[in-house]
Order: structure tokens, then C-alpha cells, then sequence
């Protein structure tokens, strides 16, 4: 069940620092925290598949923790702003392992056969991160 998942997540933008250069993407620690708690890898490729040059970086999120990364120095296919990114072997544990951190609503779940899909779970609302608070009067 491990290869089934994919996580797909969109670049929000991209940096290149002196040392380091950076995909910085939607998807966080939250949405796939393996990499993080104990360096899995997971294959991460452009959803359009083109020709293009590879470049080193780490695949990071926005959490703003130094354990929010999908991949660190990691050679692969240039990102580009707005474009869509495959997390490959995101199943399994992916999404059982997800969590609310940081605010961050979980993902939707789709389910794929062939050229058809179906939504299985919705992705969560601020709404649904409160609903069972109660404020104290």
C-alpha cells in the first residue's frame, strides 16, 4: 500500500541562497511528516512531465519548523512557481499519520481508476478544527 499514495502539492515559490537552493511548496510536515521523523524517501517529480534541466534542493514546506521538509538535497527535475509536484509513496502511512499541527487542515483524499476520480474524504475546514472547542462563558 506504501507506493499506492501520492501526495500532490503545489510550489508556492522558489530560493536560491548561497548555499542552498530551495523548492518551498503547499504541503507541510503535517501533510507527510516520514522525511522528517526519520528520512524516508519519497520520489518527488513534476505532475507534467517535460524536459528540463535537474537541480539540487530541498523540498520544503511552510510550517517554519527546521523539520519541515519532504526532501533534502535532493536532485531533481528544476520546479517552477505554481506548478504541481507528485510526492510519490505517500500511501499507507501518509495520511494516518497526518496531523492538525500548526492549524494546518488535512488534505483531501482522492481515489483514482484510470481517467476517474472520487473525493473519499474532503479536505477540512478552519471550521472543522474548532467545531468541538467551547468557549467558556
Amino acid at each position: 500500500m506504501g507506493n499506492a499514495g501520492i501526495l500532490v502539492t503545489k510550489v508556492l515559490y522558489t530560493k536560491d541562497a548561497e548555499e542552498k537552493s530551495f523548492v518551498i511548496v503547499d504541503a507541510g510536515m503535517n501533510d507527510l511528516i516520514r522525511p522528517s521523523i526519520y528520512g524516508s524517501f519519497h520520489f518527488i517529480q513534476p505532475v507534467k512531465k517535460e524536459e528540463r534541466k535537474n537541480a539540487v534542493v530541498d523540498v520544503v514546506g511552510p510550517v517554519c519548523e527546521s523539520g519541515d521538509f519532504l526532501a533534502k538535497e535532493r536532485q531533481m527535475p528544476e520546479a517552477r512557481q505554481g506548478e504541481l509536484l507528485a510526492v510519490m509513496s505517500g500511501g499507507a502511512y501518509g495520511f494516518a499519520m497526518a496531523s492538525n499541527y500548526n492549524s494546518r487542515p488535512r488534505v483531501a483524499e482522492v481515489l483514482v481508476q484510470g481517467d476517474r476520480y472520487h473525493i473519499i474524504r474532503k479536505r477540512e475546514t478552519f471550521e472543522d478544527l474548532i467545531r468541538l472547542e467551547e468557549i467558556p462563558e
